[in-house]
């Protein structure tokens, strides 16, 4: 199933996938995240269910740099926000899951700026063969202007995780480089640092391949092809 970031101008429909009637019913780690296998999307690239122990780590920020050969992003993933998302993050770092990947969309409309990765297949339909629980942000301020409370501000330097419906996240991810109006369906689980949004500013500022789908060059793949070369975990406390 595709993970999309459906913003107030953008609407995104989910692809819909037929189980194969071979396909091994889920399984399940039986730590408090629930890692669930999705037979009916496998793995875009071979990769383990991720630890999940009695407790799971929830103090502290962990750093990990993504090297792409637009230049280097440093990210902070804060487990006290999102302890499961960042257990499964770092364990697809760890495993070279993001390594010698391409960040598929850069969407440009006035409300939503952000670059999405994390999938090994490049078309945005990609993930891990499992997926995991929401960790919603309870935190984050109202769009200005909104009186219904029901769009929220995903601010410049947000990390946070695409989806294709509650519960489904996988391995695909989006970086804020603006200020960007979204419900609070996506978890955030960190952000990225000054030189890392220099990076986004660079690749935004080289726009979106215009297509028969994208002919308003606001939502598809970059121009400047992003490209992470390696995703490393520097530790933290």
């Amino acid at each position: 199933m595709k993970a999309a970031i459906v913003g107030a101008t953008v609407l995104v429909a989910s692809l819909l996938v037929a189980t194969p009637a071979h396909a091994a019913p889920p399984t399940s780690t039986k730590g408090p995240c629930g890692y669930t296998t999705t037979p009916d999307e496998p793995p875009a690239r071979p990769v383990s269910l991720p630890p999940d122990p009695k407790h799971t780590p929830d103090k502290g920020v962990v750093k990990v740099l993504i090297a792409t050969n637009q230049g280097p992003m440093l990210l902070s993933l804060d487990r006290a926000k999102a302890p499961c998302t960042v257990q499964s993050f770092l364990h697809l770092a760890k495993s070279r899951f993001y390594d010698f990947t391409t960040c598929h969309r850069l969407t440009l409309y006035p409300t939503l700026k952000v670059l999405q990765c994390g999938d090994p297949s490049g078309t945005g339909e990609g993930g891990p063969g499992y997926s995991y629980k929401d960790e919603l942000p309870t935190d984050l301020p109202n769009w200005p202007g909104d009186t219904t409370g029901t769009r929220k501000v995903y601010a410049r330097g947000v990390l946070a995780m695409a989806n294709a419906g509650p519960n489904t996240n996988g391995s695909q991810f989006f970086l804020v480089f603006a200020d960007s109006r979204l419900r609070p369906d996506y978890t955030v689980f960190g952000s990225v640092d000054r030189t890392g949004l220099k990076t986004l500013d660079r690749v935004a500022a080289g726009g979106t391949v215009v297509s028969e789908d994208n002919p308003d060059n606001l939502d598809g793949p970059p121009v400047r092809k992003t490209d992470i070369l390696i995703a490393r975990s520097l530790g933290g406390r």
